[in-house]
């Protein structure tokens, strides 16, 4: 069976497709990337469909749903290198593709994600931090 590569970049999977995406490769792409998020715990997938300039609602709802599984498992999703006509049938078909950032192109979705990940942990810390604080504060009652 056909399997689109997945590489690992340090927190990240990149992912191009460089083959017109059959609904079987598509859900394989799906389940072997939501896999690799869960096993190399991924703070960010980017995706690459420059060479896509054709995708149908199926492809664009497979696109919806790794986003959203990647980000229940804690890692943001952004697609790069988008071609006008497949944004414009996107719409079209009324997928907003939610949960899902964009970028021009692999550089500028490394930024992105990168700018993604440490604005959540930054969120994140200052929440720890004010929650040991209170905590600490009502001990000394």
């Amino acid at each position: 069976m056909e399997r689109i590569p997945i590489l690992r970049m340090g927190s990240f999977l990149l992912v191009t497709i460089q083959v017109d995406l059959y609904d079987r490769l598509a859900l394989t792409l799906e389940a072997d990337l939501v896999q690799m998020v869960s096993k190399t715990n991924a703070k960010g997938v980017l995706i690459d469909i420059s060479a896509v300039s054709i995708v149908d609602s199926f492809m664009g709802r497979i696109i919806g749903n790794i986003a959203s599984m990647s980000k229940i498992l804690d890692a943001e999703t952004v697609v790069v290198g988008m071609q006008p006509a497949v944004a414009i049938t996107l719409i079209e078909l009324g997928l907003p593709l939610t949960g899902v950032f964009t970028a021009l192109d692999v550089e500028k979705g490394m930024k992105l994600l990168k700018s993604r990940i440490i604005v959540d942990n930054e969120d994140y810390d200052e929440r720890d931090e004010r929650d040991y604080l209170e905590n600490n504060d009502s001990n000394t009652d």
